[in-house]
């Protein structure tokens, strides 16, 4: 269980069906006595530290400036994501992205179109709910390394 907290609201979370697990057993503990055996779980002192160093932040699948790779209109790309908008409650995100190389995103050797910057709503996962005619994500992406702009 511990290895799934990321952030201050889901150790709280394990805090609370800590307590009400105990007081299922027949041995009630204190709020605080719970949050302190969360904190413990994950490997903290104590729970001031654990939730000092925990993000307040719900996890998001990529953050302004990381390095990002993968297929966008079935074609592969590597690049860097310039912005990371929530959508639904964390449901999806709005993310741009700038290509490192242009994208041709049409097929036929006849002509090409390409793109350099892209926005897309993708899934918590990196893939988006849009598909081509033929049923392939319009974006598949994952985050290849973090950095800064």
């Amino acid at each position: 269980m511990s290895s799934l907290i990321t952030n201050r609201e889901q150790a709280k979370a394990r805090a609370r069906e800590l307590r009400a697990e105990r007081a299922a057993r027949g041995n009630p503990i204190s709020h605080s006595e719970s949050l302190e055996l969360v904190a413990a779980e994950l490997g903290y002192r104590d729970w001031n530290t654990a939730s000092a160093r925990l993000s307040n932040e719900p996890e998001v699948p990529l953050q302004v400036g990381d390095e990002v790779a993968g297929r966008y209109l079935k074609q592969p790309f590597k690049g860097r994501v310039l912005s990371v908008r929530e959508v639904g409650g964390g449901a999806a995100f709005e993310v741009t992205i700038r290509f490192d190389a242009p994208v041709d995103v049409v097929e036929f050797d006849s002509f090409s179109n390409l793109r350099t910057q892209v926005n897309v709503t993708v899934s918590a996962g990196g893939v988006s709910t849009f598909r081509t005619s033929d049923g392939v994500p319009h974006m598949v992406v994952e985050r290849t390394s973090t950095g800064i702009v």
